[in-house]
This record gives structure tokens, C-alpha cells and sequence, in this order.
């Protein structure tokens, strides 16, 4: 283990990390909204804490290996939680324990959108700004944005970015240097929020709002500058640019990369994994909308298909706005909603969730163990988009998946024996793990009520969920410390 050689990054990765203080330190000077010395404090302490990490080392140069990767991924991320936590806990917001601060960070980090605040219409702007900005630097990974800057400074990539990389497939680069194709996933990314931006203003947001709005959309993070979310603005066209941006934004990276080099749709009509997530989408939103309308929700069927389209899409592709309470719906449809995050976006997206490729592998696998039930000698290939994959892979999704699911289950039980109820636990762990945010029960418009303890369990279930398990898990393992 390489410590001193980590310990120099993590200290580079702080130090880059305090810079995300200055554009709400230049907002609060903009509106003059007091919170100026919240930004300036915390740059300087979150500055100070990365010069003594880099400072004592900072002359090592030795090339990570793959488990120094993981390492630094989740010392960062929770660095990033604690430090991110710092301008909230400077700041004059009345009540915020510790508890709040850093789970309102991770949340906003690990694109969660769950939120201990209330009375967002009378925070200060530049706190809100901090907010959306934490969820657009978390949505594509502060760590691969680092990967563009980190070789400059004598640092290798490719094993930062591996243990990073959200998706089953993580060996797939779209440049053949790992710093290019880092820099093309930015540039993908900074230009879906641009023109999320001009859409939102287009459509009626003030500037302040559609940047706000285009940073929590792309990044499928939910954290809104309102406490209404998208339903302040009661804007037909705001959630037609808003369910266009979540679709785009839990689509594969790798896909719009092509589409943009190419100069063509192709890539997007031959991807399977793709195909896949715009039929769930579609059926969901038919099923959602229709249930709305017959059961009387809304008095018309345009304003039926309005909230069921809108909020089928939110919360199918983990975004988590809002325009209405789905917490309230008729009958089956919060539950409906709810399990629909567990699939979340595509492999390579911002989105949460287990991934569109990963259950359509698990759905591939069961069909053909019935067929093998049936003709037990039949040689079953699984096939994607007409390759087949390899049985390495298949058993991956299926440690995945059994490991999500037992990792579920002991958050889900560890929450209700500090007293929560079965659907607030239950609902709190979904939302949590699959970086969705609004939950059920208790946590339908806020996780400000709950108790410290579970805020603590929570920000564990948000870390896993934004590292995919394994990341995190794996460095708690024996095997990971010898050798």
C-alpha cells in the first residue's frame, strides 16, 4: 500500500476541492446576503487541512495500484462529506447540528437530493447556490474530473478512475488516454448544463434558478432552490425541459460521446441497455398517468399525464424533483414509483440505482435458468445487443446484487431498531441507497425529523449507493489489507 503516495493526493484532491468555495463566496458578494464569511472561512479551512496532508509528501512520486484507487476514491468521498459540510456549519442557519450538515453535503455529493432543510425560499442565495453546485461536481465524480487534472501534477489516472466510474463496466474508455477521456466526459457534461440552463430560462426561470435547476438536473441530484422543488413554478414547459434533461442525463455518457463525434443517432438506436431504460420510462409514465386519471387524482387527463409523465421520470432516473406530492397517490402508486429507482439510469450515467444494464442481465439470467429447467444440457449464451457476455461479468452483476440486497436489508433493520417505522426505514434506505432522495413516511418532504443516528446510517447508505457497494465494502475486507 502505497500510504504516503495517497496520502499526498488526498491532499491535492482537498486543496482542489476548496476552490469549489469561491463561486458562492462571489454570489453572497453579488446579493450581499451575509454569508461571505461562512465561504471565505471554509475555503481557508478546507485549504489548510490540504497543504498539511501534501506538504509533509509531496515530493513522492510513485504510481498507484489498483487498490490504492479504491483507497483514495472512498477516503475522498468521505473527506468530501466532511469538509463539504464546513459553510453549513459556519453559517447562521438556525438548528443545523453536525449530523445535519454533512448529511445535507453528502447528499448534495453523492447527487441524493435528500434534504434536513426547510425554508429554502428564505435561505441566503449563495448557500442555495453551494447546494445545486455540490450536486453538479458529484454527479460526474470529482474524482474523474481530478483524472483530467491530476497527471499534471505527476499523478496517475486510470486506477482513480476504475474505482470511480459508476456502471458494471469499468474497463470501457472512449479516448485511448484515460486524461481524455475524462476531459470528454466533462465536455459532455458542462454542455448538456449550458443548454439545460438556456432551456430552463427559455421556459421562464429567472438566470439564478435555471443554473440552479440545470446543475441538480444533469447531475440527477433533486436538490431544488425552492421548497416546492419544480412544483414553485408551476410551469408546464420548465417540466417539459426538466423530464427532457433527466432522460438525457440518465442516459450512457459513453452513448453521447459517440453521437457527438460521429455526428450521428445510430449508437443511440442500436444500444440495448438504452432501448431498455426508454420502454421502462414509457411504461411506467402510461401506467402512472392512467391510475392518476381513473382514480379521480386530477380532474383532467392533461394534468393526469403532466404529473404522472413528470414524476415517473424523476424518480425513475433517481432525480428525485417534485411537482406534487407522490407520497400521497392512491394505492399502489408511491410503491410503484419507489421500486422503479432501484433500476435507476443506464451504466455510465449520473443516475442512481442498480443500473438499467445490470437488470436486464439479472432479467437475461432468469430466463435462461427456466429454460435450463426445461433442457438441462442446452448451451444458453446470455446476449446483449447481440454479443455475448462473458460469464465473468454475469457473476459480477450477480455479486452485485446479492450484495446490494443484503447491504439493504442490514441498513433497513439497523434504522428501525432506532425506532423509525417500516415504511419510513424502508422507504429512507431506497432513497438513500438508490440516490433518489424524497422517500415515504416521515421522509416524504424532508429527512429533518428523523433522530442522528439514523442521519449517520443514512449518509453510509448515500456513500454506498454513489460508490456502487463494492468500492466502499471492498476496503473493509481482509483480502483488500494483505499482500
Amino acid at each position: 500500500m502505497q500510504l504516503t503516495s495517497i496520502q499526498r493526493i488526498l491532499g491535492i484532491l482537498l486543496c482542489l476541492f476548496s476552490l469549489t468555495m469561491v463561486p458562492p463566496l462571489a454570489v453572497s458578494w453579488y446579493y450581499a446576503d451575509g454569508a461571505d464569511r461562512a465561504f471565505s472561512s471554509a475555503l481557508g479551512v478546507v485549504l489548510a487541512g490540504g497543504l498539511a496532508l501534501w506538504l509533509p509528501v509531496r515530493r513522492e512520486r510513485r504510481e498507484l495500484r489498483l487498490r490504492d484507487g479504491f483507497l483514495v476514491v472512498v477516503l475522498f468521498w468521505v473527506s468530501l462529506g466532511l469538509t463539504g459540510s464546513v459553510p453549513l456549519l459556519l453559517s447562521d442557519l438556525p438548528g443545523l447540528t453536525v449530523a445535519d450538515a454533512v448529511f445535507e453535503s453528502i447528499s448534495g455529493l453523492t447527487t441524493t437530493g435528500a434534504t434536513v432543510l426547510v425554508g429554502l425560499d428564505e435561505m441566503p442565495p449563495s448557500m442555495l447556490f453551494y447546494r445545486q453546485l455540490l450536486q453538479w461536481l458529484g454527479g460526474m465524480g470529482i474524482i474523474v474530473l481530478a483524472v483530467a487534472v491530476l497527471p499534471m501534477l505527476g499523478v496517475g489516472g486510470m486506477q482513480l478512475y476504475r474505482a470511480e466510474t459508476p456502471g458494471p463496466i469499468k474497463d470501457t474508455k472512449l479516448t485511448p488516454r484515460i486524461t481524455e477521456t475524462a476531459k470528454a466526459l466533462w465536455y459532455i457534461y458542462l454542455g448538456l448544463t449550458i443548454a439545460c440552463a438556456l432551456a430552463y430560462h427559455l421556459a421562464g426561470m429567472g438566470w439564478f434558478d435555471a443554473v440552479g435547476h440545470s446543475f441538480a438536473t444533469v447531475a440527477i441530484g433533486g436538490f431544488s432552490t425552492h421548497d416546492a422543488s419544480i412544483g414553485h413554478f408551476g410551469n408546464p414547459m420548465v417540466e417539459v425541459v426538466a423530464v427532457v434533461f433527466m432522460t438525457l442525463a440518465g442516459v450512457n455518457f459513453a452513448l453521447h460521446f459517440t453521437a457527438w463525434q460521429s455526428r450521428s443517432t445510430r449508437g443511440y438506436l442500436a444500444d440495448s441497455e438504452l432501448r431498455t431504460y426508454v420502454a421502462l420510462l414509457a411504461a411506467l409514465s402510461v401506467v402512472t398517468s392512467a391510475y392518476l386519471y381513473l382514480s379521480g387524482t386530477f380532474d383532467t387527463l392533461a394534468a393526469s399525464v403532466r404529473h404522472g409523465v413528470f414524476q415517473s421520470v424523476s424518480v425513475s432516473t433517481t432525480t428525485g424533483f417534485t411537482t406534487a406530492g407522490y407520497h400521497a397517490w392512491p394505492s399502489f402508486l408511491p410503491v410503484l414509483l419507489l421500486f422503479a429507482s432501484f433500476v435507476g439510469g443506464c451504466a455510465g450515467s449520473t443516475g442512481g440505482g442498480l443500473k438499467v444494464i445490470r437488470v436486464l442481465l439479472l432479467f437475461k439470467q432468469g430466463r435462461r435458468e427456466i429454460l435450463r429447467l426445461v433442457h438441462p444440457n442446452a448451451i444458453v449464451p446470455i446476449k446483449v445487443g447481440g454479443v455475448s457476455m462473458p460469464p465473468r461479468v454475469v457473476d459480477a452483476v450477480w455479486g452485485f446484487f446479492a450484495t446490494y440486497v443484503a447491504t439493504f436489508a442490514l441498513i433497513m433493520l439497523a434504522l428501525m431498531a432506532t425506532g423509525m417505522d417500516q415504511v419510513t426505514a424502508f422507504s429512507a434506505t431506497a432513497a438513500c441507497m438508490n440516490n433518489l432522495g424524497p422517500g415515504l413516511g416521515d421522509v416524504a418532504a424532508h429527512y429533518g425529523e428523523i433522530g442522528s443516528a439514523a442521519k449517520w446510517m443514512l449518509c453510509v447508505a448515500m456513500l454506498l449507493g454513489r460508490l456502487e457497494v463494492f468500492t466502499l465494502l471492498v476496503i473493509l475486507s481482509p483480502t483488500f489489507w494483505r499482500g
